[in-house]
């Protein structure tokens, strides 16, 4: 049996025995009950100059190899997105690649699958303007065109789109007006349902005051009639403001055929659920429930598809029973400061044999220290996030030993 070295914040340490893997099945078919992406990260070649303020060079077999990964399990892959290290390391000419790449990986998947789910269905990808100049100073119509031009090179790869938080339009916008003409604009060109991606200033603090207010119900009127002005044009709506209350207000707020896709990484289980809430447009009780967009996700693909065929076969208990003891490990997973949890998505990928070294765009792999990534290994171990124990072990306490803690 293998064991786990913990370390604390003292530099104490002590050991636990490693759990074997739980024997969840991949599904024969479509997932039904839920819609559910995992926000996927990059890989770096190990051996290149990715450290800050390098052009990404990625590890393109094992990007895209993990992609593969999560849709063996049924899941949809949420690709160029912040998990993807968006404003922070990756390059918009990487950005791009990977959206080339991801969709001709996402048609070959689907064509062999035979599932009918489409290059949409399998990868949507993040459109944004980070290839404007961080700082500068830009036009409203000089961010609409930053859009359009990913826009472009997402429809051309055939993936989904999913309209990010702009930087740029934070800092130009000065009304909840200026934000419905942008998204109008954009909205109106692209050829296929967009989703809408609303990212709290807790993952990014340049987005304090998005979509013209601090407060989020007042933000979420502009969302409101940015899907209004646009019938049919509005998929869904990705919330990651890790507040709840918020998630279950707007999405009794959405209208008919535009789903709530969660993006909360702190309450997924009971928002992902079927639950009573007060309905605010009829007054009434109603069950509701969220779909997903979650970078938690791409740590724990296997726990949530075994959740998600329990739902489907109208299980909730198993639901609850698989997906309950994985919150703990995700909300150390983004714990605060919020915006490094990329670094513990990739530690758990590389924990788990999905890259050949804990490495990341940007040198980012040093924004975790030890006692908290040891955390993450307790926490996985205990709910089972480890495919394979064994390796797991080796790999997590031969960095301890390189980095001169004694088993």
């Amino acid at each position: 049996m293998s064991t786990f070295t913990l370390i604390d914040k003292n530099g104490a340490t002590r050991k636990v025995e490693a759990n074997p893997a739980p024997a969840f099945s991949k599904p024969t078919a479509p997932l039904k009950s839920r819609i559910a992406y995992a926000a996927a990260h990059v890989v770096p070649v190990a051996w290149a100059d990715n450290t800050p303020g390098r052009p990404a060079e990625v590890d393109w077999e094992s990007t895209i190899g993990f992609r593969r990964m999560v849709w063996s399990w049924g899941l949809g892959v949420a690709d160029c997105m912040d998990t993807a290290q968006r404003n922070l390391g990756m390059d918009w000419a990487a950005t791009a690649e990977l959206m080339r790449r991801s969709g001709a990986a996402a048609k070959e998947y689907a064509d062999k699958e035979g599932w009918g789910r489409s290059v949409a269905d399998l990868v949507s990808v993040g459109v944004n303007t980070d290839q404007l100049e961080q700082g500068g100073d830009y036009t409203l119509a000089q961010i609409v065109d930053a859009y359009l031009e990913q826009l472009s090179v997402c429809e051309e790869a055939g993936d989904g789109p999913v309209i990010m938080c702009s930087r740029h339009l934070c800092r130009t916008a000065q009304s909840p007006a200026d934000y419905i003409k942008v998204y109008d604009e954009v909205i109106g060109a692209a050829k296929s349902p967009v989703i809408l991606h609303w990212l709290g200033e807790v993952f990014d603090a340049q987005l304090h005051g998005y979509f013209g207010s601090a407060d989020w119900r007042e933000a979420s009127k502009t969302v409101l009639a940015i899907i209004e002005h646009n019938p049919g044009k509005v998929r869904g709506v990705k919330m990651s403001l890790l507040d709840a209350d918020s998630e279950r207000y707007m999405r009794a707020m959405l209208p008919e055929g535009t789903m709530m896709l969660t993006g909360d990484d702190f309450h997924y289980v009971d928002l992902i659920k079927d639950a009573e809430q007060d309905d605010p447009k009829t007054g009434k009780r109603a069950v509701m429930h969220s779909n997903a967009l979650l970078g938690a996700f791409s740590v724990l693909a296997p726990h949530a598809s075994a959740a998600i065929q329990a739902l489907d076969r109208g299980d909730a208990a198993e639901y609850l029973r698989i997906l309950e003891p994985t919150q703990a490990l995700a909300q150390q997973v983004f714990v605060h400061p919020t915006e490094f949890y990329k670094t513990s998505v990739a530690f758990m990928s590389w924990l788990n044999g999905h890259q050949p070294a804990f490495q990341m765009v940007g040198g980012l792999q040093s924004a975790r220290s030890l006692p908290n990534l040891s955390c993450v290994v307790e926490l996985a171990n205990s709910c089972g996030a480890f495919e394979t124990p064994d390796l797991a072990a080796k790999r997590w306490n031969a960095l301890l030993a390189i980095n001169g803690i004694a088993r």
